[in-house]
């Protein structure tokens, strides 16, 4: 009876130890059995509430597809409705700062005019830009003027033009709106580290641009008050840094993630993207206003200088007088003209004149 007993226990035992082991050798109910299994419970208490299988849906699961790539198995991202709401007060936002700055450079030019000289011209030029530096640019303007002007047809057209225009103009104008900004953007992304190399070196800051930010280069004096500068004042240096440099190279590279998806970049990826491109493109836009305003009707000869590459030597003294300085003393690479032809310098001494 005792072997017999101590049989027992051991069997008794041993089954014990299996049972355990057994239960957790058990593989769980797979995700999708037990969504499945939650959506069968619902039908049964609440037909037609398809909220586990939506909820299994927008989680970001991957499920199974046979189409190859990244994402291709995840029906819904949920973090698309966030961008979507996150769009509306960046461009509410990004809208109210351009037309701010539109409003003050109006008011600005209400009561200063437009900027001319102290002094007559002296009918003596200098060849402020080459052709080549004209050339870079107005190919880097004029891509980034289109950019900036189909970037807000497509951020502010649905909400602007469309009830003015309705539908069908306004469906063929984002259309077209959408396949220029695609088209341009490579452009503008060329023409972009070429001015950087050709206008780098004279918008380094120097010491005397201190003097100029700390009187805003006598822009505030409306008896003209001169700030001596270099090539380019700091005003223009700031430009240059602020939006050649930073905003404009992080727009060629947002550009490139939304216009190649094919790089292999998630939703994510490009959502993110987008919102950068779209903060960025406001802030560049409400940027440029004041670059195109002081660049035309802002300041007398500026636009013609640009055009032809010529100014009086009257307007580099008083709008840039270190450098007029410079060109005098031949430590300048820019030099005096004497063949400038006569309907070229008709263009240039036409706009300036005493004030």
């Amino acid at each position: 009876m005792s072997r017999l007993s101590f049989a027992a226990l051991a069997v008794a035992a041993a089954a014990a130890c299996a049972i355990p082991a057994l239960a957790q050798q058990t593989p769980p109910p797979k995700a999708d059995e037990s969504a499945a299994a939650k959506q069968v419970q619902r039908q049964q208490t609440q037909p037609l509430n398809n909220a586990p299988f939506w909820s299994e849906v927008r989680s970001g699961e991957p499920g199974y597809t046979t189409v190859q790539g990244r994402e291709t198995g995840v029906l819904v991202q949920s973090r698309g409705e966030t961008w979507r709401e996150v769009r509306v007060p960046i461009a509410t936002i990004g809208g109210a700062i351009i037309g701010l700055a539109l409003l003050a450079l109006f008011g600005y030019y209400s009561w200063r005019g437009s900027i001319g000289l102290h002094d007559r011209p002296t009918g003596r030029l200098i060849r402020r830009f080459s052709t080549a530096d004209r050339i870079a640019h107005w190919t880097m303007g004029i891509s980034f003027a289109i950019l900036g002007l189909t970037g807000l047809v497509l951020t502010f057209g649905k909400h602007i033009l469309l009830p003015v225009i309705g539908y069908t103009l306004f469906a063929w104008l984002a259309n077209f709106s959408k396949n220029l900004h695609n088209f341009v953007g490579p452009i503008f992304s060329v023409a972009l580290p070429i001015f950087i190399v050709m206008f780098i070196r004279d918008n380094l800051p120097r010491a005397y641009d201190v003097k100029w930010i700390a009187k805003f280069g006598g822009m505030l004096d409306k008896k003209g008050g001169h700030v001596a500068s270099g090539r380019f004042n700091a005003g223009e240096k700031a430009l240059f840094w602020g939006l050649v440099i930073v905003i404009s190279i992080t727009l060629v590279v947002t550009g490139y993630i939304l216009n190649f998806p094919n790089f292999g970049q998630t939703r994510s990826t490009m959502q993110t993207a987008n919102v950068i491109h779209m903060v960025f493109g406001l802030l560049g836009v409400a940027m440029a206003c004041f670059h195109i305003y002081l660049g035309t009707v802002g300041m007398r000869g500026a636009y013609q200088a640009m055009r032809t590459g010529y100014v009086d030597e009257t307007w580099a003294k008083e709008h840039h007088e270190y450098w007029y300085e410079d060109v005098k003393a031949g430590r300048s690479r820019q030099k005096y003209a004497d063949d400038v032809p006569a309907e070229t310098r008709s263009q240039v001494l036409g706009v300036i004149q005493h004030s």
